[in-house]
């Protein structure tokens, strides 16, 4: 076990000095949005930073390995395209004014104490189950049965989900006559937010693999699926983003009253 702490605690502090340098990058720039990008980069860099530490023997290591990759990667992509296209997050703005109104700290000390060291923390707990999984499965062999392929098949459809909902609602956004509309079509007829769903869903997938190998694994990752739930459906995620789109979208409330707020269901009919 203690060889596993090491390898947590170098990761960290590898996230750290990274955290670090994009905090300076963000004072020269004025902007700390695209940290929503490094959100997901981050964790692929935590399971190389695992792998390159242990290898990757085992097959539970190679699934949870490819899988991050495949999900940060994807993920990362999009959100940095979606910041260069659309420039500062407006609630990263609203945050940093209010800080520094409120407790008189300069723009960079908000920026680094209410974003990225925030951040890194959350972003490390997250990962939990790629990063001790990778270490467990390249430190002893494990059969792999049918709980990690069946956490493999719902990470790769929470990648699809998450996928196709940010395919739609990029192409909505591109329509100029959507302006100010919602988008109430495809996977966002079931789900107010099926992009938070399909990264729950491959989390949860993420961690059945590394549940896989044992109970002790599976207890001690459980807190990075539970964490991002809360954090996607009663923090930064769902709420924060639902309370601007009240005020900006005049159809919201019906939209609300009649779709999911984070399951896929059907519609209800006459809300």
């Amino acid at each position: 076990m203690s060889e596993g702490l090491t390898l947590l605690a170098l990761n960290f502090a590898g996230l750290i000095a990274v955290i670090l340098i994009l905090w300076g990058i963000a004072v020269a720039i004025r902007d700390v949005s695209f940290i929503d990008a490094f959100w997901a980069f981050g964790m692929v860099l935590l399971a190389w930073g695992s792998a390159l530490q242990v290898g990757v023997e085992g097959v539970h290591a190679q699934l949870l390995l490819g899988l991050v990759t495949l999900w940060g990667l994807r993920l990362a992509i999009h959100l940095f395209l979606r910041w260069r296209a659309h420039g500062e997050d407006p609630r990263y703005a609203k945050i940093l004014g209010g800080v520094t109104k409120q407790r008189g700290w300069s723009w960079p000390v908000a920026a680094l104490v209410m974003v990225f060291l925030m951040q890194a923390p959350l972003l490390f707990i997250t990962c939990l189950p790629a990063q001790i999984g990778i270490w467990a499965s390249a430190t002893e062999a494990h059969p792999v049965g049918p709980l990690a392929w069946a956490g493999a098949a719902i990470a790769i459809a929470g990648i699809a989900f998450e996928s196709i909902g940010d395919a739609q609602l990029n192409a909505f956004r591109r329509d100029p006559a959507n302006k100010g509309r919602v988008l109430d079509t495809g996977l966002w007829r079931y789900t107010r937010h099926p992009n938070y769903f399909g990264d729950a869903l491959t989390w949860w997938g993420l961690w059945l693999v590394a549940a896989d190998m044992g109970w002790g694994i599976a207890l001690a990752t459980a807190i990075g699926p539970i964490f991002l739930t809360f954090t996607l459906t009663r923090w930064s995620g769902k709420a924060l983003l639902e309370r601007g789109l009240h005020k900006s979208r005049p159809g919201y409330a019906d939209y609300v009253q009649r779709t999911s707020g984070f399951l896929p269901w059907p519609p209800k009919t006459g809300a």
